[in-house]
């Protein structure tokens, strides 16, 4: 079941990006294409001089949050609570300090056993699951606090239908290599609730080095992609806050030109930070992840498809819109 869960979301991820991919090459016979995409991206106040045929309002992008962080915070819960039951149980044959070494890439990572690999792949699954709470739960409360949206701005079923397949396979991914196990221990968890009920069920003491210790004694590449990550939750917070003033400050039909931070350099700057955020779990990984690899080229190619159209979009409404902005990616797209 395990492989069966990895092999979907892999799938599901090589579906979701090759539409993309083939509608980016530059010829006209992908036009068709291309504007189909398009049309199910587009979002904003520029859907309202459009047909309104298939759209919502673009509020409800506050569904994807709400879900994502309802569902990352069950994942967390759910796979911390299956490595930390998971290290009791190493053999006596392995101490916690040969655990502590293959945690931080020491030599046991090539000669464990399979118990202590499957313990190093649940720590790192909550590692990668926490940063994925502080994301969401983030994007939520910009998505109340921050962004104004306006009563106009629709965007297509299909795009809204694409977000919230995002936000439910991609913490999905983050833990698939042990999503399977940790919800068969919360199912003979709620079984053994239900038939022994609360008094008569075995009690566990948490320590609080067996909780948090493997989280902080993971290997250096973990650290780096704490950086990573810091570093594009960081600059999109920046962006959306310039982007939030924008929308309170200007008229009901008024476009400006935004400025400051990395919006000085690229067109979409809270693209490239998401990007970034994306490419920190790579990163985390050791890049040894091909779920998460699969998960971070959809990302880079639907925003990147986004954000050459956002570009283009700039460029035709403002005269002066600056020439030394890229689309995406500094100094190449």
């Amino acid at each position: 079941m395990e492989v069966l869960l990895v092999q979907l979301l892999r799938l599901a991820w090589i579906a979701a990006t090759l539409p993309i991919i083939i509608a980016s090459i530059p010829t006209p016979k992908l036009n068709w294409l291309r504007r189909t995409l398009l049309g199910f991206a587009r979002r904003g106040k520029i859907m309202h001089s459009s047909s309104q045929k298939f759209t919502i309002p673009q509020r409800f992008f506050l569904h994807f949050y709400a879900v994502a962080s309802i569902w990352t915070t069950f994942l967390l819960a759910m796979t911390w609570v299956y490595a930390y039951r998971m290290v009791p149980n190493v053999s006596e044959s392995f101490s916690y300090s040969t655990i502590t070494s293959y945690l931080t890439g020491g030599s046991s990572f090539r000669t464990g056993s399979d118990k202590l690999r499957e313990i190093y792949a649940a720590w790192e699954a909550v590692f990668l699951l926490l940063l994925m709470e502080v994301q969401v739960l983030r994007r939520l409360y910009e998505s109340i606090y921050v962004f104004n949206y306006s009563p106009s701005a629709r965007m297509h079923i299909l795009g809204y239908l694409t977000g919230m397949f995002f936000y439910i396979a991609a913490p999905l991914s983050l833990c698939g290599d042990c999503a399977i196990e940790a919800f068969g221990l919360l199912e003979n968890l709620l079984t053994e609730f239900i038939v022994k009920g609360k008094n008569q069920m075995q009690g566990t003491e948490l320590e609080f080095f067996q909780v948090l210790s493997p989280l902080i004694k993971l290997g250096w590449k973990h650290w780096i992609g704490l950086a990573v990550f810091s570093w594009g939750w960081i600059h999109q917070y920046r962006c959306h806050r310039i982007l939030g003033s924008l929308r309170d400050s200007r008229q009901v039909d008024e476009y400006v030109i935004p400025r400051g931070d990395w919006f000085e350099i690229v067109s979409s700057p809270h693209y490239l930070s998401e990007i970034v955020i994306y490419a920190s779990f790579v990163v985390a990984t050791g890049g040894t992840n091909l779920t998460i690899w699969l998960l971070f080229v959809f990302v880079v190619a639907n925003l990147t498809f986004a954000a050459v159209e956002t570009h283009n979009w700039y460029h035709q409404k403002f005269e002066d819109y600056p020439n030394s902005r890229l689309a995406i990616i500094p100094f190449v797209l």
